[in-house]
């Protein structure tokens, strides 16, 4: 099925702001939210804006981190269900693993919103940017810096769908490069858990059995960039091999800067924060989910579950449009351009 793109800066004005009666009911109410972990700095972000919404709606925020571990992360939810929870955001660290105590949530009349990760369960609300168009994004301005020559991809974390929505969103750019020649896949690997270390070894292992032959990195994320780019530079490569990664974290923004990572696809955690906390406030009131405005029907998971999602519009960030995420307010431009030398970078001078 076709999605519709929300552009992230107008989606409150679009009519996710809570009606009066929904506030009012808010001020009783406790909206629960799973964390995976806090490994990547934007989650820390995430969580200000999901607060910052529920503040607004009198409602309490009560939150657990499963530290990377998908056990710990049912029953963290177990827990934040026996706390009286009438609504769930949950970044899954392992969708199928946590199923369960979703599937207890849904059951007992809880609200449940996938957070940035789908949960594919057609009685969940799945709220995240098109992450196959970052995909696209990532692939396309990796694919504008060397158009041709050895390509090797750093995905991530096979339980996470995130990771094959992104690589087919990067397949689909260069898949008639490849076809045609001009580009040959010398390796490909999952990063287990998204972690940076896994991505460096992976990307180590790509070298040495391509003896540095690699003319470019599709990295899924900047957790993944930075592990890869430190694998380059750790042969001399890092700088003259384009690499892809998203999230605009303060670091890739710098390697940007400094010339070592390429893009970063910005997706404004606060936005995603922010409409999650108003989104599931508005369900936990009695909305149904095909009434949450912007939503749209989408069946492109695995197992091709019909789901009720928004997906917000991603923004890559290049050397050229940095300023971009300073005018933002995203990140300062002190920390962007942190060592870059003059000239390097418009946005640094």
């Amino acid at each position: 099925m076709r999605r519709r793109h929300v552009l992230a800066a107008g989606l409150g004005a679009a009519g996710l702001a809570l009606p009066a009666r929904l506030r009012a009911q808010g001020r009783a109410m406790s909206v629960g939210v799973s964390w995976s972990n806090f490994q990547e700095e934007r989650w820390k972000t995430d969580e200000a804006a999901i607060q910052a919404a529920l503040r607004a709606a009198g409602a309490n925020y009560l939150s657990a981190d499963a530290q990377s571990n998908p056990t710990k992360q049912l029953s963290d939810i177990d827990s934040l269900l026996a706390r009286g929870v009438r609504a769930l955001i949950v970044l899954a660290q392992d969708s199928r693993a946590i199923r369960p105590a979703v599937e207890r949530a849904i059951n007992e009349g809880v609200a449940v919103v996938a957070y940035d990760r789908l949960i594919e369960m057609p009685q969940a609300f799945y709220l995240t940017f098109d992450n196959v168009e970052v995909g696209r994004m990532m692939a396309r301005s990796v694919l504008a810096a060397k158009p041709q020559g050895n390509y090797a991809f750093i995905k991530g974390s096979s339980a996470d769908p995130n990771a094959n929505f992104l690589f087919q969103g990067s397949m689909e750019v260069l898949r008639p490069h490849i076809e045609a020649g001009r580009i040959r896949n010398v390796g490909e690997a999952f990063t287990d858990g998204w972690l940076p270390a896994n991505a460096q070894r992976n990307m180590e292992q790509i070298l040495t059995r391509n003896n540095n032959r690699v003319d470019a990195v599709v990295a899924a994320n900047d957790g993944t960039a930075g592990g890869a780019i430190a694998a380059l530079a750790a042969q001399g490569l890092a700088g003259s091999v384009p690499v892809s990664g998203q999230d605009a974290d303060r670091a890739a923004l710098n390697r940007i800067a400094q010339g070592t990572q390429t893009v970063t696809i910005w997706k404004d955690a606060r936005e995603l924060g922010r409409n999650a906390a108003e989104i599931a406030v508005r369900l936990a009131g009695g909305a149904r989910l095909n009434e949450v405005p912007g939503a749209v029907q989408w069946n492109e998971g695995p197992s091709r579950a019909n789901m009720t999602a928004v997906f917000l519009r991603p923004v890559p960030i290049t050397r050229d449009n940095l300023a971009t995420v300073i005018d933002a307010g995203w990140a300062p431009r002190a920390a962007i351009c942190q060592g870059v030398p003059a000239g390097r970078a418009p946005a640094c001078g």
